[in-house]
């Protein structure tokens, strides 16, 4: 059975988790990327959707492309701390932008949104 969400559960600016995967409505479009942030590995399923369409992790708001999966603008924080980090920011981003998140297709089906293989 493909990873789902119920639709009813995912409105715009919403993110939900099924199985592997971070489902989310932009309110143009849904997509589905892996779940685990490239800084500190948190669930990306906890995440939100910011004003220009990117998935912003819930621990230090580095923020993702839905369509590439890459990472656009590396961390505010380190473990505990929220707050500038430049030098650091940069590292992970492009460390983010070469290994980036895993991106799949997301569709409505029914009363579902369904992650495609």
């Amino acid at each position: 059975m493909p990873d789902r969400v119920p639709a009813a559960d995912l409105p715009p600016g919403a993110v939900r988790p099924a199985g592997q995967w971070a489902v989310a409505n932009t309110g143009d479009r849904l997509a589905a990327v892996s779940r685990r942030c490239r800084h500190q590995l948190a669930d990306l399923a906890d995440g939100h959707i910011d004003a220009e369409g990117c998935l912003v992790c819930p621990w230090h708001q580095a923020r993702y492309d839905l369509s590439t999966g890459e990472m656009v603008s590396g961390p505010r924080g380190f473990l505990g701390w929220h707050g500038p980090t430049p030098g650091y920011s940069g590292l992970v981003k492009r460390f983010g932008q070469v290994f980036r998140l895993r991106v799949r297709r997301a569709v409505r089906r029914g009363p579902d949104v369904v992650v495609e293989p």
